[in-house]
């Protein structure tokens, strides 16, 4: 019987267990939370963070890793980017070489600067060497869950892995596209959050489409950028893990990160914002290792940097705006 561990029941767990099991005999949906499990077990709904969906007979809730890694061939990591180093390293002793690993959190790892693949290898590599997959894509979790039709990534420096995972999560809403280039998925997933935060702060000024559509180019510019240094590829940036996701985070009402942006923009504490949301922001934390990285790599990135004084209580909205529309003028 073939079975997918899912670590991870937030949203976008939650999600794709619904999205996926259809692919699967068995997936095990793992929460810390055992609250949680035990609720999702009795009333077959993730009440917290996908309320109103039901989930399959053959989703497991469970908050014992043991049991949720027992019998796995793939492994999918789906928790917060703070939380990743610490779980894989609390699940090491439950992995197996045989297992497949596919990443699909959005962030970069304070500190260390490394991408959540890197983490997963530096991890897990004390036992066994991993094949790793990334999971990125334009999504909104509850328009996964309820069957909408989606484009995503699978990417993989081993193309046998990509096209395996490739055929094994497809189906009829849920297409996968492979993908050579995990550090632009990954850089492009991340740092989307960051001009997310940047595009819900225009929303929150009041400015038109104009000023949107200069942003998402504009970010999508200093993105690339970084990736590139790093060695990525600027056409993956162009494709669904970068220009396709940096829109949906820009544009949706559903974006977290935008409404971070949103509340910023009214002039509410960072903080306040932060403590009343069920979910966590990425971008917040993003745009602190983004700027590290910016300088590390010496790439210029005037709309992180902006963004990270405006999260630090530097700067207000209107400051950061008026800081970038004042910059020495240059070509595109």
């Amino acid at each position: 019987m073939s079975k997918l561990a899912i670590i991870g029941a937030g949203s976008w767990g939650t999600a794709l267990a619904l999205a996926l099991s259809p692919r699967y005999d068995r997936v095990s949906l793992w929460t810390h939370e055992e609250e949680l499990a035990a609720r999702m077990s009795r009333s077959r709904e993730n009440d917290v963070f996908l309320p109103g969906f039901v989930l399959p007979f053959n989703v497991d809730p469970t908050p014992v890793a043991e049991e949720a890694l027992e019998g796995a061939g793939v492994v999918l990591g789906v928790m917060p980017s703070r939380f990743a180093r610490r779980l894989y390293g609390e699940m090491l002793p439950f992995f197996q070489p045989e297992m497949v690993f596919v990443s699909a959190t959005k962030g970069i790892e304070l500190g260390t600067l490394l991408r959540m693949s890197q983490v997963l290898q530096q991890t897990i590599g004390i036992r066994f060497q991993p094949r790793i997959a990334i999971l990125s894509g334009p999504t909104f979790a509850q328009e996964i869950a309820s069957g909408e039709p989606a484009a995503v990534v699978i990417a993989s420096t081993d193309s046998e892995l990509a096209a395996s995972i490739q055929a094994s999560f497809s189906g009829p809403a849920f297409r996968l596209y492979r993908n050579c280039d995990p550090i632009g998925v990954e850089l492009g997933a991340a740092l989307k959050n960051v001009i997310a935060i940047a595009a819900g702060v225009c929303h929150g000024l009041g400015l038109g489409s104009n000023a949107l559509a200069a942003l998402i180019t504009r970010g999508l510019a200093e993105i690339t950028r970084l990736a590139m240094a790093m060695g990525g590829k600027p056409a993956t940036l162009a494709g669904l893990a970068g220009l396709g996701d940096l829109v949906l985070t820009c544009h949706g009402e559903l974006s977290r990160n935008r409404s971070v942006g949103i509340e910023l923009a009214k002039g509410r504490k960072l903080a306040d914002i932060v403590n009343s949301m069920k979910m966590i922001a990425e971008g917040v934390e993003t745009t602190c290792a983004a700027i590290d990285l910016a300088r590390k790599f010496a790439v210029d990135m005037p709309i992180t940097e902006q963004m990270g004084s405006l999260l630090q209580g530097a700067r207000s909205a209107r400051d950061a705006l008026r800081e970038l529309m004042d910059r020495e003028l240059k070509n595109e």
